[in-house]
């Protein structure tokens, strides 16, 4: 049975349309005004679709996506779009253009780009996006100044004629951006390209109540009804927020980072996985986050750390962003030397020792139970808008 564990932020991205006002600036007026609320619904609903696409297409695979960064990239990337393709993305992203402009939109992912980067001095995080195109096009300076303005982003000229000294430059890239924590991204390409874009995100955080080594010690994990691995599994006995769902078939409980940052664990009775998985709403977020209490916990949660890169072309194309990757593609206001197309759609989320805990947790009162369960983390001042989520099998 696959094994869900979200990260990061998904509690941000989901509730933060009521909770906004401990992100804004000081000031009646600006909090009022600020850009980014009308984000927040949008980028959450995007974010499960994204996250069920991945994992409907490969269910035995981990899955550690940043939709909350994606949703920025796709957003940078119709900067460069004119016409349908303009429409798709941004419609595609979940947004209403009759009722947020385009120039609204913009302007809130520039404010939240700024907001999940100064959340917390505690937490370590590095995300951007980087287009990689080919040097025998002429950039548009407006489309270059607009992504430097929005998104802090930047196009850079490659040699796709040289496939093997283009990949050099953009893993070389991507590693500096990442400290070191994504190398080797790109190995190889099927097709020739001429523009590709790369999404990756860095996050690294300490536990506000570390699990003591000394009580880390070899237990049994139950992957499936059949299926056992021993797993060096963390322990701590600790009072928590917590939740016995009335509704669904699962427990949860909250875990803070030092800082302001909190980790958010679920975990699905046995067998229930999809059942949770596929009642992830703006709504059940919502009541989950008004609905936990206090409660003395013992838990486990096996020793290991997950990452990804992922190809979302075709996770995209199934939520009805699909021109950006055929000939139909309309990319004028990048080079009006096209016709242009994206090659690849890349999103990587490294492997981030103390901070990303993979596989599967026990949130019980008294008894260890382990078995498939779900989890987030995230900063909690940015506005609910996810920065990863993951899946573990």
């Amino acid at each position: 049975m696959p094994l869900a564990v979200y990260a990061c932020l998904l509690w941000l991205c989901t509730s933060g349309h009521w909770a906004v006002q401990a992100a804004d600036p000081p000031g009646g007026d600006i909090c009022t005004r600020s850009p980014h609320r009308g984000l927040a619904p949008a980028n959450v609903d995007f974010a499960f679709s994204l996250y069920r696409q991945l994992v409907s297409s490969a269910p035995d695979r981990n899955i550690c996506i940043s939709p909350v960064s994606v949703s920025m990239a796709l957003a940078m990337l119709s900067l460069g779009a004119s016409g349908h393709t303009r429409t798709q993305l941004l419609q595609g992203l979940g947004f209403n253009l009759t009722e947020m402009p385009e120039a609204e939109i913009h302007q809130g992912f520039q404010y939240l780009h700024h907001l999940l980067g100064e959340s917390d001095t505690s937490l370590e995080m590095t995300m951007g996006n980087a287009l990689f195109l080919d040097h025998s096009l002429e950039l548009l300076e407006s489309f270059s100044a607009d992504i430097r303005r929005y998104y802090e982003s930047e196009a850079l000229a490659t040699d796709f004629q040289d496939w093997p000294r283009a990949c050099r430059q953009i893993n070389e890239y991507i590693e500096n951006k990442t400290q070191g924590k994504i190398a080797d991204l790109f190995l190889g390409l099927e097709n020739p390209a001429i523009l590709i874009l790369v999404n990756y995100i860095f996050f690294k955080g300490t536990w506000a109540h570390p699990f003591d080594p000394q009580s880390t010690e070899e237990k049994s994990f139950y992957v499936d009804d059949t299926t056992t691995v021993m797993v060096p599994m963390m322990f701590q006995s600790s009072t928590v927020k917590y939740l016995h769902d009335p509704v669904l078939p699962c427990r949860l409980v909250q875990l803070d980072y030092v800082g302001n940052g909190t980790a958010f664990f679920i975990l699905p009775d046995k067998g229930k996985v999809d059942t949770v998985i596929a009642a992830l709403s703006r709504d059940t977020i919502q009541r989950w986050s008004k609905s936990l209490t206090y409660r003395l916990v013992h838990l486990y949660i096996p020793k290991a750390s997950i990452s990804g890169a992922y190809e979302l072309r075709g996770a995209l194309a199934a939520m009805g962003i699909a021109d950006l990757f055929t000939n139909q593609a309309n990319f004028s206001s990048i080079s009006q030397e096209g016709p242009l197309k994206v090659s690849k759609g890349i999103e990587s989320v490294p492997e981030v020792s103390g901070s990303f805990i993979g596989r599967v947790c026990t949130v019980m009162a008294s008894t260890q139970a382990v078995r498939p369960f779900a989890g987030f983390r995230m900063p909690s001042n940015s506005d609910h808008n996810q920065r990863c989520i993951s899946k573990t099998t």
